[in-house]
């Protein structure tokens, strides 16, 4: 691998092909530019590609949606972790340490999940847009703001985040272009369901979204009166988090699956 640019993609947050969100990785062992970085996110044209940079016993990692870098990402980082574990370049009884530009992270394997250490993201009560309903399709009952310009929309019932049809094209204009909308989950398949969306990251939906946990934990935690939560996010390809609220730190567990590598040809 030291000559070649190998890329994988690998389904993370599922045991499943074709479930849970897809996330480019590539493991560089040499220099390269933010732009080609870019380039070839926006080449792999998902949610988020990140590029993995080994340094003496941890790694750098940067993560890049089509449209712009960002600071901090969970299914990629649980991506990266898969492809670090399954090439052995770290035992699976040793743990991984990763230095974000979001965060420094560690992440350790129990059998087939992956547990990631991520911190946990300050979130305060705001106040409710009085457009959203026409712009998503609901009423919301409470709403919050978290750091990286996140919007939480708390619906009343499971049904209203499973029939949400937001106007991407208008939730940027409207403070809306990173938002989580959640609610209780009425079927008893998990503690809490969500969808998210990020148009202002070139992104309308993203299948499954790991670091929207560093928020949603404490969140359903306070409200649940519980330190360990199932999450369902009710994208058309799912996704199913495990959480566990650790003073300042979410616990983040799932699985994932390589579905393919390739060589680059530049």
């Amino acid at each position: 691998m030291a000559n070649k640019r190998i890329l994988f993609q690998v389904d993370a947050f599922t045991d499943e092909p074709f479930k849970g969100n897809p996330a480019g990785v590539m493991i560089v062992r040499e220099e390269v530019s933010t732009d080609w970085m870019q380039n070839v996110a926006f080449e792999m044209n998902l949610s988020e590609t990140a590029f993995v940079f080994p340094k003496d016993n941890e790694f750098q990692i940067r993560y890049f949606t089509p449209t712009k870098e960002v600071p901090l990402c969970g299914h990629a980082t649980l991506a990266s972790s898969h492809i670090i574990y399954e090439l052995g370049l770290i035992a699976a009884n040793e743990m991984i340490k990763f230095k974000a530009a979001g965060a420094d992270l560690t992440i350790k394997r129990e059998n087939d999940l992956i547990i990631m250490d991520f911190p946990k993201y300050p979130i305060q009560k705001t106040y409710m847009h009085k457009n959203f309903k026409r712009l998503v399709g609901f009423e919301p009952i409470e709403m919050y703001s978290s750091i990286y310009d996140w919007v939480i929309a708390i619906a009343p019932c499971e049904d209203d985040i499973l029939n949400a049809e937001p106007a991407f094209d208008l939730l940027n204009d409207n403070g809306l272009g990173h938002l989580a909308i959640t609610s209780k989950c009425d079927s008893n398949q998990a503690d809490f369901v969500v969808r998210c969306f990020a148009p202002i990251a070139g992104i309308n939906e993203d299948p499954v979204t790991g670091s929207i946990h560093c928020a949603l934990t404490p969140l359903w935690s306070e409200k649940l009166g519980k330190l360990a939560l199932d999450s369902l996010q009710l994208s058309k390809r799912t996704g199913h988090l495990k959480v566990r609220l650790n003073n300042d730190r979410v616990e983040i567990k799932g699985k994932a699956l390589t579905i393919f590598e390739a060589e680059m040809k530049i």
